[in-house]
């Protein structure tokens, strides 16, 4: 089998193994916010649960940001298939993301403690706002660029031979209203789900600072790369509540 076909078949698994373990994230994550957090396989009790809960908890923003760094990039690299690990980061960053994302809400340890549960139009109030929360969260997205975020970017590359053509600075649609909207979505699913227990509250709580302080990093990483355009940007957008008038 030639060169150029094992690197297409490998992007073609790399791909699939992505795009399958993000839906998969989507779905465990909307799930287990739904119950509050009931439906997790974590089987401990007392002190264990909360310190297994609690890693669970870390894993996910401190990865996250680690990988982010150019020491982080280097060892997406190195995880990715020999000659094309560079080419695939991006594929692969989604890959762990999505892997850490649902590992949070399978092997979560439940307390089977119920602070809230509403009922009626209550209910129908806060469902509502969960679905206007993944819908904004999901033009965020798409405004920031679908096939970076969703690991499309990598394994296509490898697939034409080429490399990666990652998008420009993103400026319209959300991002011309607050400069992280992709964050700002995230927590906004975490916080309104309709039941409320320890556990969500939990999960809500950390991860939701990990929204407001992480993009912190991104920021720094964004004033490298683009300089002055990043600069003229960050002066005239807010950093996360949105403006109604962009």
């Amino acid at each position: 089998m030639s060169a150029p076909v094992r690197q297409r078949l490998l992007a073609l698994g790399c791909g699939a193994a992505c795009h399958g373990a993000f839906l998969a994230a989507i779905a465990t994550m909307a799930r287990g916010l739904l119950t509050g957090m009931a439906t997790g396989w974590g089987s401990l009790h007392g002190a264990a649960a909360v310190a297994a809960d609690g890693l669970l908890l870390l894993q996910f923003p401190i990865l996250h940001s680690l990988l982010l760094t150019r020491r982080g990039t280097r060892v997406l690299g190195a995880l990715g298939p020999a000659g094309v690990g560079r080419t695939l980061a991006s594929t692969t960053y989604v890959l762990l993301a999505s892997l850490q994302v649902g590992a949070t809400f399978l092997w979560w340890s439940p307390s089977g403690i119920v602070l809230w549960r509403p009922t009626g139009p209550l209910l129908g109030a806060h469902l509502l706002a969960f679905a206007a929360s993944w819908a904004f969260l999901a033009r965020a997205l798409c405004d920031a660029g679908l096939g970076l975020q969703t690991g499309w970017l990598g394994w296509t590359a490898v697939w034409r031979g080429s490399t990666p053509r990652y998008p420009d600075l993103p400026r319209g649609g959300l991002f011309a209203r607050c400069r992280q909207p992709i964050y700002l979505g995230f927590a906004l699913v975490l916080w309104t789900a309709p039941v409320w227990t320890p556990d969500r509250l939990a999960i809500a709580i950390a991860w939701g600072l990990y929204c407001a302080v992480g993009p912190l990093h991104k920021e720094r990483r964004f004033a490298t790369l683009y300089g002055r355009d990043f600069e003229d940007y960050r002066r005239r957008v807010p950093y996360l509540v949105p403006r109604l008038f962009p």
